[in-house]
Formats: C-alpha cells, sequence, structure tokens
C-alpha cells in the first residue's frame, strides 16, 4: 500500500502550525476513546485515515484518554479521520489496509499475538506509516522487528520534572514548529541503547537541565525512520495529560503523522 500524505491544502508555515494548533486546543475539552466523533471528523471520512491503537498489558498511562481526545481533534482540524480501538484484532492481516497510518499511543506489555505482529509486520514493510508515542517503547521486547521499529527499547525514567529539549533537526514535518530550546514537563525516558546510526535523530534531552538522567550528553528524545517501503516515527514525550493541551506539542505530533503518512 502506498502512503499518501494527510497534509491538504497549501502547506503552513511554523507560526501558522502553531497558531493552527491554539485555536484547536481551545475547543479542546477533555473526552476519551468513547467520546463522540466530532462533526468535521464525520465530514472527513473520505480523507485519509489513521488508527489510533492504545491497548495495554502492562503499565497504562492516564493521559491516553487525551491523546485519544487530541488526535481526533487534530484529525477533524486538518482534514483526516481517526478511529481509535484497544481492539487487537483491528491490527490483524488486512485490517490495516484502509489506514495510512497507525499510531501506538502509550501502548505497553504485549498488546499483539504473533499473528497480529505478523500483519504489523507485514502492513509496515509494504509501505504503512506507524507512529509510536512515548510508552510504545515499553512493549514486546522479545520481538526483534519491533524494537527496529520504534529504534529503542525503553529502559528507565526518573521522576517527572521539567527539562529543555534541544531540537537538532529542523528539518522535519514534527520539529519545523518548535523552538530551538524547548523546556517542557514531561517523564524523561532513558532508553536501553542510543538509536543514533539506526534512524534520523530529530531532537535530544539536555540532561544537564533535569536530575537523573543516565544516557550522557547524547540523549535522543525524537526520531525517525524508513521501515521496508513504510516511515517510523517516534517520540518519547506525552507522559502527562497537560501534554495534550500544549500547542507545540500537539505541532509535533500532528508533524510526526503528516510525515508517516507521506508527507515531507
Amino acid at each position: 500500500m502506498r502512503c499518501r500524505p494527510v497534509a491538504t491544502g497549501r502547506r503552513l508555515g511554523p507560526s501558522a502550525v502553531v497558531a493552527t494548533v491554539v485555536v484547536l486546543v481551545l475547543g479542546l475539552t477533555g473526552c476519551g476513546r468513547d467520546a463522540p466523533e466530532p462533526p468535521a471528523a464525520r465530514q472527513a471520512r473520505d480523507g485519509p485515515s489513521v488508527l489510533v491503537f492504545t491497548r495495554t498489558t502492562a503499565f497504562r498511562h492516564a493521559s491516553i484518554d487525551d491523546g485519544v481526545a487530541a488526535i481526533r481533534r487534530l484529525g477533524a482540524a486538518n482534514g483526516f479521520m481517526v478511529e481509535a480501538t484497544e481492539d487487537p484484532t483491528r491490527i490483524g492481516e488486512g485490517a490495516l489496509e484502509r489506514f495510512q497510518v497507525v499510531v501506538f499511543l502509550s501502548s505497553t506489555g504485549e498488546p499483539l499475538d504473533p499473528a497480529q505482529q505478523e500483519a504489523l509486520r507485514r502492513w509496515v514493510e509494504g509501505g504503512g506509516g506507524w507512529v509510536g508515542v512515548h510508552a510504545a517503547a515499553d512493549a514486546m521486547y522479545d520481538w526483534p522487528w519491533y524494537g527496529d521499529l520504534v529504534g529503542a527499547w525503553f529502559r528507565r525514567h526518573p521522576s517527572v520534572q521539567r527539562a529543555t529539549v534541544r531540537v537538532t533537526d529542523r528539518d522535519h514535518p514534527s520539529t519545523r514548529p518548535l523552538p530551538a530550546a524547548w523546556t517542557r514537563t514531561d517523564e524523561w525516558y532513558d532508553f536501553r541503547d542510543n538509536p543514533r546510526g539506526r534512524v534520523r535523530v530529530l531532537a535530544v534531552v539536555d540532561e544537564s537541565s533535569y536530575e537523573g538522567g543516565g544516557m550522557g550528553a547524547d540523549h535522543p528524545v525524537v526520531w525517525c525512520h524508513q521501515q521496508g517501503r513504510g516511515r517510523s516515527w517516534y517520540t518519547a514525550l506525552g507522559h502527562t495529560g497537560a501534554s495534550w493541551s500544549e500547542p507545540p506539542f500537539l505541532a509535533h505530533v500532528l508533524g510526526g503523522i503528516r510525515w508517516a503518512a507521506g508527507g515531507d
């Protein structure tokens, strides 16, 4: 399956993208995966489609519902359809064919059985776009292909605190809207190894700006890469519910989805 860009119309510059998301956030009133689909999203049924997968068999983040609601609103405002599910059969053979992107939103543990794993692998390798958010790196440790897809597995984290993200690659839709030094509150993951060299690193967290980092001077937190004919984009950010009402963070996620769907 060939990926199609999610973006419609003319490309927005960084300031315009953030301004658009600011308007979006003003209308965001906490609702979860059971919330009614926004009318604008229903009107976008014929546009590109995104599946948000939220199944957890280990730790479950309270922010998942906030993330689902926010991504639905992003879709409604930007012309793409969003569905959310915890049903692993939606990842089964042939089930993803009508989607351009699947978002693993802090899905943890062992959310897929072997047949569903193989279906995901075939879909991505054939051209599907995968987006991983935060605890998507805390899953399926015994499946080497998934480790390649994510880029690196979670190891540990200190307490939630403010830190500074350094954007090191501005030539990407997920980082163009961001300041070069982006200070925010999150849960800062250490990974089992540094993915640099296997992926295109887009941003790092400055360990001198917070307590408890364990990866040193080069600590990637956002990256992307090709996976077969598909695309993989991962952000370690998004632990807190408040993240999903921050305009820069939403612009960041929107850019990741657009790129995974084939956008520039």
